[in-house]
């Protein structure tokens, strides 16, 4: 049975609310299995979008191994330093490109390896920040990324013509922008008078303050699949795309929420 992209990307977001639900019910173990499923997929994807196909494998396996590790350590408190896992794949990746460049000086490639560091900085590095959070924290980022998402979406889709940055991002509008805005701001409000502790003002501020980000992370990840002239970073999630097409507005969203959470109390 065929179904309409509108459709698919429906089914899709139902199973990872639900998804989602289970992972927070579980739990720390729950968050810790889905955060390092999330983060390889995630890596995978974005190392594919510079090396193709079977192109530099060994240097893909290492970044996503050591982001596996760095976060399992994270969470179940193996060592007691995690960041040990970065530190090393750091100077095995430095290692490995003085090897490369003695013996190869045209092939060797300076920009493969930071690829390679930068995608640790960008993913599980930041998803991290997840274990050190309550659940009506992750409750509430999650909702406002959807919010953003599926506000932005729905809006652009139906009042949408003027764009913002089409160089970059060739779809994005002000109405779908203006969308995300306010939905996320909505529901960050809505959920931080239920569940949080701070003055209602407080979630107000910190919706639009994570909207802003949700977009500029969507943004930068746009430049990406420029860049590197693709449309999807895959094709995991029927409708959505990639895994990193998902949670490109997270990778900036939650940062941007440890910082404000850092100087007003929310929960």
């Amino acid at each position: 049975m065929n179904l309409s992209p509108h459709i698919q990307r429906i089914l899709t977001a139902i199973i990872i609310i639900l998804v989602l639900g289970g992972a927070v019910y579980f739990g720390h173990a729950g968050i810790a299995v889905l955060v390092v499923l999330v983060s390889l997929l995630g890596l995978w994807e974005f190392y594919s979008l510079f090396w193709t196909g079977g192109r530099r494998i060994i240097l893909k396996t290492m970044g996503c191994l050591a982001g596996a590790l760095f976060l399992l350590d994270y969470s179940l408190e193996i060592t007691g330093h995690p960041l040990l896992f970065l530190v090393l794949v750091f100077w095995a990746a430095w290692l490995g490109f003085l090897v490369e460049y003695s013996k190869q000086k045209e092939q060797a490639r300076l920009n493969d390896y930071m690829v390679l560091i930068s995608g640790i900085a960008y993913i599980p590095l930041v998803l991290s920040l997840f274990f050190t959070l309550q659940a009506p924290e992750i409750i509430l980022i999650l909702a406002a990324t959807a919010a953003s998402d599926v506000g932005a979406f729905y809006s652009g889709y139906l009042w949408g013509d003027r764009k913002i940055w089409p160089d970059i991002s060739p779809k994005k509008t002000w109405m779908g922008s203006l969308g995300g805005l306010v939905l996320c701001t909505a529901i960050t409000l809505g959920l931080g008078t239920l569940l949080g502790s701070a003055q209602w003002w407080h979630f107000v501020i910190l919706g639009i303050i994570l909207n802003i980000s949700a977009q500029m992370g969507d943004f930068f990840q746009s430049s990406l699949k420029r860049w590197n002239d693709v449309k999807d970073t895959g094709q995991i999630l029927p409708g959505h795309g990639g895994i990193l097409d998902r949670i490109d507005s997270l990778l900036l969203l939650l940062p941007a929420y440890v910082v404000y959470s850092i100087f007003v109390t929310m929960f």
